[in-house]
């Protein structure tokens, strides 16, 4: 796991300044602390910072072969395999992300189809002067393009392209619409005017300091449900998930995982234990909140089960006062999903034992998890529902200006979701792998662990799992009322202490609950910040936070909180200041 970033200068323009390329490093260290380097070919300029996994010693970037040059950020799981099929190439590292530099003279811009893995990679052909900037299908590793002066930029984070200078910080309104009722934005435009997204399983040729071909990769099987039994269909899955996790273990550093005592976690621990001789290391999370969802008792018992070793937090609100200001800082591309807490929090500790962990993330995209997707498996008239038809604030009488298009992006996914032969379940699946997922919980990953220099990876998000998942039929999806059916007969074989077909309780931070609390001191403090103060009434905003204890007025408080810190950190540009109350009152 690493930070990239570089500049592809139009024809007239000058060669990028070493100097750049070092602003580059700087604000991407968090991501890299292992080590950086730099390169100017011709006109572009590469920038890397290294969190080393995978040839500790030998895999310092960029990397050269022939004529093109190479910076990366992820893992290409499948190196091993890839390098014995390419007969006759002299590979000068053991690096994973060396193969890409050999498919690409015999694959071309299609190079990024024979990987499997979690990517974001920068290759420069010097005798072609051709850039091409590639992303995993999934989206898991983050890339982003920007159009300035003199030619093309891209970075691993939007806050790179800020910091240097080269994209001044301007917000997009539409962007922060949806951000507010929705939790996250969509699409390939940000929330910054003039930064875009590289979308997930997209591949972009550049020249001359501009995008000359867009090609994209797709994350989930088309067609029809196939025609399998439940017995053929669970023995594949247990290939499946087998080989993933074997492939998403390879590493040079310790690992482990985090473990909430959920189907996915639980699934994944069970693999582990399956293919170690030595305990795993699973990481949980609780909250001292009475009546919050906590985990750590269902997470006991499956570790205890499976011989891990268990280390466990206790997320207190203390705490999260204290340290809210820097976790919303690191979500420099904004999505106000209070799950960042639990995850920030967990990183910082496994930081201390490992470099690696294994998550379950995408677990419910694939299997159908979701109590929504059994709605919209429903026509309208026997109580169906589309996804996301309610906005955070569609009820709340707080913003001067109700969200008009916030919904926009969710409806052009699900457009493009609903390709031929896919029922009214695959649909919403693939709507949500396509913004929720990409823009939500694998961004939210991406920069908690990047946080503490720790990387994440996702098994469920393979193009195995997905080919041996995504098109069962749905009587084996969603069943008897109960979503992820195979996946919970899979566990229910091989890890019966997990009690799968037990009612989810869902995963939730007790938010609400803390900010009515504080409700009082933090109303006026949100009110005045002067991104807020721009979209909402500061007395509405008062009586909001006072209210917080309800669960829609809780989750409205919570968005306009993180909007206000965010938009203090990447649009006032201000570091944090203290804790949450001692940073808002610093403006």
């Amino acid at each position: 796991m690493c930070g990239i970033a570089g500049v592809l200068s139009a024809a007239e323009a000058p060669p990028p300044e070493p100097a750049l390329l070092a602003a580059f490093c700087r604000a991407l260290a968090h991501r890299g602390p292992d080590g950086s380097g730099q390169s100017v070919a011709g006109g572009v300029g590469l920038a890397h910072t290294r969190l080393s996994i995978i040839d500790l010693e030998g895999g310092a970037q960029p990397l050269s072969a022939g004529s093109a040059v190479l910076v990366g950020n992820g893992e290409i799981y499948d190196y091993r395999e890839l390098k014995a099929e390419l007969a006759g190439a002299r590979f000068s590292t053991e690096s994973d992300c060396e193969v890409p530099l050999h498919l690409w003279p015999r694959e071309g811009a299609a190079f990024a189809h024979r990987l499997r893995g979690m990517y974001a990679l920068a290759l420069y052909d010097r005798s072609a002067r051709t850039l091409a900037l590639c992303r995993d299908p999934f989206g898991i590793k983050p890339l982003y393009v920007a159009q300035v002066a003199g030619g093309l930029a891209f970075a691993s984070e939007p806050r790179a392209l800020l910091a240097t200078g080269l994209v001044p910080r301007a917000l997009r309104a539409a962007a922060r619409d949806e951000l507010l009722q929705l939790q996250f934005t969509t699409g390939a435009e940000t929330i910054f005017q003039g930064i875009a997204r590289v979308l997930p399983g997209e591949t972009l040729i550049c020249a001359g300091g501009r995008i000359v071909e867009r090609r994209r990769l797709a994350a989930l099987p088309e067609g029809p449900a196939e025609a399998i039994g439940e017995e053929a269909a669970l023995a594949r899955l247990d290939r499946a998930l087998e080989e993933s996790v074997d492939l998403h273990q390879r590493a040079d550093v310790p690992y482990g995982m985090f473990l909430s005592g959920g189907i996915d976690s639980s699934a994944l621990l069970t693999l582990m234990a399956r293919l170690n001789s030595r305990p795993v290391l699973a990481f949980t999370a609780g909250f001292d909140a009475p009546g919050a969802t906590d985990e750590r008792e269902a997470a006991a018992r499956v570790a205890k089960a499976l011989g891990a070793h268990r280390c466990t937090i206790e997320v207190t609100e203390a705490d999260t006062w204290r340290h809210l200001p820097e976790i919303v800082a690191c979500m420099d591309d904004p999505a106000a999903d209070y799950a960042i807490i639990p995850t920030w929090f967990l990183a910082r500790r496994a930081r201390q034992d490992v470099k690696v962990v294994l998550c379950g993330e995408g677990g419910d995209e694939i299997f159908a998890g979701y109590g929504r997707y059994r709605s919209a498996m429903r026509p309208w008239w026997l109580g169906g529902r589309v996804m996301r038809g309610h906005g955070a604030f569609d009820s709340i009488d707080v913003l001067r200006n109700r969200p008009q298009a916030w919904r926009d992006g969710i409806a052009a996914a699900e457009t493009a979701a609903s390709t031929p032969g896919r029922s009214r379940l695959a649909v919403a699946q693939a709507t949500d792998c396509a913004d929720w997922l990409a823009h939500d919980l694998l961004l939210k990953l991406d920069r908690c662990l990047m946080a503490h220099g720790v990387e994440g990876r996702t098994p469920f998000l393979d193009p195995g799992v997905a080919a041996a998942a995504f098109r069962l039929p749905d009587a084996l999806k969603v069943r008897r009322g109960m979503g992820k059916w195979l996946l919970r007969q899979w566990l229910a074989r091989h890890c019966p202490a997990a009690e799968p077909f037990a009612r989810k309780q869902g995963f939730t931070v007790p938010v609400g609950a803390w900010i009515a609390a504080q409700g009082s001191r933090l109303g006026p403090l949100v009110a005045a910040e002067p991104g807020v103060a721009e979209i909402a009434e500061p007395s509405r905003v008062g009586a909001l936070f006072r209210a917080a204890a309800g669960r829609r007025e809780g989750a409205a408080a919570w968005h306009l909180l993180f909007y206000a810190l965010w938009h203090r950190a990447h649009m006032l540009g201000l570091p944090p200041a203290g804790d949450v109350f001692e940073t808002l009152a610093s403006l």
